[in-house]
């Protein structure tokens, strides 16, 4: 038996697989963090790709508004806001004339607690920092549809200010390919109708998701609504499995998002060398709950042979999601029912509506079974996934399933992984 440890809820979970079974274990590569962040801020701010640096072009009289991502990513906003600060101030835009919204997509809305947390108390008191609010109507303006003919509903502070800078992080996503960018604006700052057909654009891919895809439909229409709203520039991060900033990236969406991705796909591609039966999926670090840690499905995906088994692995300790509350009434479903079901106006949570037939199309490929404390065995089934009332349970059901000389493949880190495969032995 082989003994390993996953990162599980903030502690170390161990899990005994046979040798005979285990395949492959893979995390992302190893990688040093910038040895100070705070020089780091600094150089990139100013030397910006594609750009002239910000106090250059910002005009004082200029309504800034900083555009975050929320406290479900680790992205340091708290250390890159003041020294964007600092140059804004250097161009004379007063306080007064800058803002930080928190791009929430349609997650719930954060504490105040939350917020300055994620800015720091210094500038919670300094500036403006709010929530995107997307359930409220008179908080979005609708600019009509997109490239692709997305319903276009953008918060009204995104549209109104002269200048728009996004802040977050570069990751591999399964729904524009990698995150970060104009995934700022969309979904982080849209209504929910847009995510909704946004989310489903991204479930025409042909079975598979667009994980790792960098140029494909979702974020070609992503970026047409990031400039119709005036994000031309981006602070984005890439960050290791630490948390910790490996490379930073300041200056014109496309060509930043281009060098921060290449950063990202080295990071995180990990080659396999075999096509498993069986993919153990842990969803650290998004752990909060299967909102999020859904995410960890999509490499098991990429890589599990057809009819064979994902397990996920996650605490989600706020179940399935605290705000899509209804998706359980149809998440069991065909992808091709509930597809059918929002188009004939019968399901009305579009966003919703579109992961549940990501998830359901991953069932359709493969059995899940879900460890997880924070869901119950009835939430599971309405998920259409098998309860394991144990990590060991669900490794020994798998093996049942799959055969016992059955290969598994454990991911430590699934949400940030890009499988690259499968690679010869030798290559």
């Amino acid at each position: 038996m082989t003994t390993l440890k996953i990162p599980f809820g903030g502690e170390p979970h161990e899990l005994k697989i046979p040798d005979r079974n285990l395949a492959e274990v893979l995390s992302p590569k190893p990688s040093r963090a910038v040895p100070d962040l705070d020089a780091a801020i600094e150089a990139a701010l100013d030397t910006p790709i594609a750009q002239p640096p910000l106090e250059a072009w910002v005009k004082p009289r200029d309504r800034v508004l900083i555009v975050s991502d929320d406290a479900t990513r680790l992205t340091p906003v708290h250390r890159m806001l003041p020294a964007l600060l600092r140059r804004l101030h250097a161009a004379g835009v007063p306080d007064a004339h800058i803002g930080c919204i928190m791009a929430l997509g349609t997650h719930r809305y954060m504490t105040e607690a939350e917020l300055r947390a994620k800015v720091g108390d210094a500038v919670f008191g300094q500036i403006r920092v709010f929530n995107h609010e997307w359930r409220d109507p008179q908080a979005l303006v609708d600019l009509g549809t997109s490239s692709q003919g997305t319903p276009l509903l953008v918060n009204r502070a995104v549209v109104e200010a002269d200048v728009v800078i996004g802040l977050g992080a570069i990751v591999p996503h399964h729904i524009p390919g990698f995150s970060g960018s104009s995934k700022i604006i969309q979904p982080g700052v849209c209504g929910d109708r847009t995510t909704a057909e946004t989310h489903l654009l991204s479930c025409e891919s042909g079975g598979d998701s667009y994980l790792g895809i960098e140029d494909n439909p979702v974020r070609r229409d992503m970026d047409d609504m990031a400039d119709r709203v005036g994000l031309h520039t981006i602070f984005n991060a890439v960050l290791n499995d630490a948390g910790d900033v490996v490379g930073l990236f300041y200056g014109a969406m496309r060509p930043a998002f281009k060098a921060g991705v290449k950063l990202a796909r080295e990071l995180y591609g990990v080659p396999y060398h075999e096509t498993p039966d069986i993919v153990l999926a842990n969803s650290h670090p998004c752990d909060l709950d299967f909102w999020q840690s859904h995410k960890s499905l999509y490499p098991g995906q990429r890589m599990v042979k057809p009819g064979g088994t994902i397990i996920v692995c996650t605490p989600a300790p706020e179940g399935v999601s605290p705000v899509h509350t209804e998706l359980l009434d149809f998440t069991a479903w065909p992808s091709h029912a509930i597809k059918a079901a929002y188009r004939d106006g019968r399901l009305t949570n579009g966003v919703a509506c579109a992961l549940a037939i990501a998830w359901a199309m991953v069932r359709e490929q493969t059995s899940v079974i879900n460890y997880s404390p924070g869901i119950t065995p009835e939430e599971k089934a309405k998920l259409g996934h098998t309860h394991a009332p144990t990590l060991a349970w669900a490794v020994e059901e798998a093996l049942r399933r799959q055969g016992p000389d059955a290969r598994l493949t454990v991911l430590t880190h699934a949400p940030e992984l890009l499988p690259i495969g499968p690679v010869a032995e030798g290559e």
